[in-house]
């Protein structure tokens, strides 16, 4: 009883210690709290699922770069930093790799949130204390930031004995990963506030698997025509690819200042985005 007490104690202290700050209704500084339980429920969670984002990008290198590269050789027309032409296994496995950090934050930024907003009622019950829309917004994100960056490194773990990490440029792809996760999270928890059962949600697999298998994952953007190539440069998955790509081969041009600005923007849009909708739903 008296752990209850204190707890009560220590959230109406905190709400008093905020009352009258701009702002203080939005963010308490507290995301870190959402950050601990996903930690701690974590490991009661079945592990097959959690590495499925995994897992998945890696079968894709195996059996496309490792099979059909050997088949197709180097890819025409692609070369690396120092000149030197690149095969296909080195060519999709960036690809892969920024698909693996957008699996790892979009699982967690929209199943794990659908079930916490609407069965499991915690941000209900977390916003009713002195934890403010933000903070929810921040820990949520960051917790799949965190996935998505374990499975940028866990799919780079893979790279490096097949020897597709030839540059040292390649150091900078795991904070690339980072900032795609980010922005992929930011975005994908505000857009899971929307939707309201399961078959709404096999939206965002519809929208995914294309952005996927078109975004220059597995051959260049110029074999589609001009018209269709405008289009796909507005997926994030094609920036996040073109990032992660100049990043591993070492071919590093002002185009990835772009880039980077893409997900920035994505990220503040995703954050304000986010923040205002759990404000509309939580705290009227």
């Amino acid at each position: 009883m008296s752990l209850v007490n204190a707890t009560v104690g220590g959230a109406v202290a905190i709400a008093e210690k905020r009352a009258g700050k701009l702002g203080a209704e939005f963010f308490s500084g507290r995301p870190t709290t959402m950050i601990e339980r996903a930690f701690f429920a974590l490991r009661s969670s079945t592990w097959i699922i959690v590495a499925s984002g995994f897992v998945e990008p890696v079968f894709y290198l195996m059996a496309f770069g490792l099979g059909l590269g050997t088949v197709i050789g180097n890819v025409t027309g692609i070369v690396d930093g120092a000149g030197n032409p690149v095969s296909y296994t080195a060519y999709i496995a960036p690809a892969l790799l920024a698909t693996s950090a957008m699996n790892g934050a979009i699982y967690d930024s929209t199943w794990n949130v659908f079930f916490k907003m609407h069965f499991a009622k915690l941000y209900q019950t977390m916003l009713s204390t002195s934890i403010g829309p933000l903070d929810v917004a921040i820990g949520e994100i960051g917790w799949a930031l965190l996935r998505g960056l374990v499975y940028a490194l866990g799919f780079m773990t893979v790279m490096a004995p097949l020897g597709l990490i030839t540059s040292w440029w390649a150091i900078l792809a795991v904070p690339g990963a980072v900032l795609i996760a980010f922005g992929f999270a930011s975005v994908g928890m505000g857009i899971t506030s929307y939707l309201k059962n399961f078959h709404q949600m096999n939206w965002i697999n519809f929208f995914m698997l294309p952005m996927f298998l078109f975004s220059g994952t597995f051959y260049p953007l110029s074999i589609y025509p001009d018209w269709l190539q405008a289009f796909i440069q507005a997926w994030p998955l094609w920036h996040a690819i073109q990032l992660e790509r100049a990043f591993m081969l070492g071919d590093l041009t002002p185009d990835i200042f772009g880039h980077i600005l893409y997900f920035l923007v994505m990220i503040v849009a995703g954050l304000v985005f986010t923040t205002k909708r759990l404000t509309a739903l939580f705290m009227r």
